[in-house]
């Protein structure tokens, strides 16, 4: 280590020891990001565990409609939805808001967290697959890019 810290910069060494020390940290949670961002928007609906709100909120946890619409999924985050969903059988009929202020970034980590929480086991999605979805969804009443 000695002659690795004499030919670096001591700011570019310091980087080096964060990185080194959060890498473990990163392999043992790796969607860490999304369920913080899960826990801070999502969380007081479909509450922690995924399990919803029986009757009124939907579960996301082992949800197939979670599973069954994952190229819708960005758009519900983002803008909403006000129709009727039938998730796991179940008919839910409130609306829910979106989140227009999260990036595309912060809504991937979310996606990508549930899909790997409670059992789940579905693909991990990219952000620029998300920006084509965002898109092609994108209500009437926001702004065109």
């Amino acid at each position: 280590m000695k002659v690795f810290k004499s030919v670096l910069p001591t700011g570019l060494w310091g980087v080096l020891m964060a990185i080194m020390l959060l890498l473990p940290s990163c392999a043992e949670h790796p969607y860490q990001q999304g369920q913080i961002l899960y826990e801070n928007f999502c969380s007081s609906c479909h509450m922690s565990d995924g399990s919803g709100l029986e009757g009124v909120i939907p579960p996301l946890a082992g949800a197939d409609y979670w599973r069954d619409n994952q190229a819708s999924l960005a758009c519900l985050i983002r803008y909403g939805i006000t129709d009727t969903i039938i998730v796991n059988g179940k008919t839910y009929n409130n609306p829910m808001a979106g989140i227009p202020n999260l990036t595309e970034f912060e809504i991937a980590n979310i996606i990508n967290y549930v899909n790997q929480a409670w059992g789940h086991e579905l693909a991990v999605v990219r952000v620029s697959d998300l920006q084509k979805q965002l898109d092609e969804c994108l209500p009437d009443y926001y702004p065109k890019k």
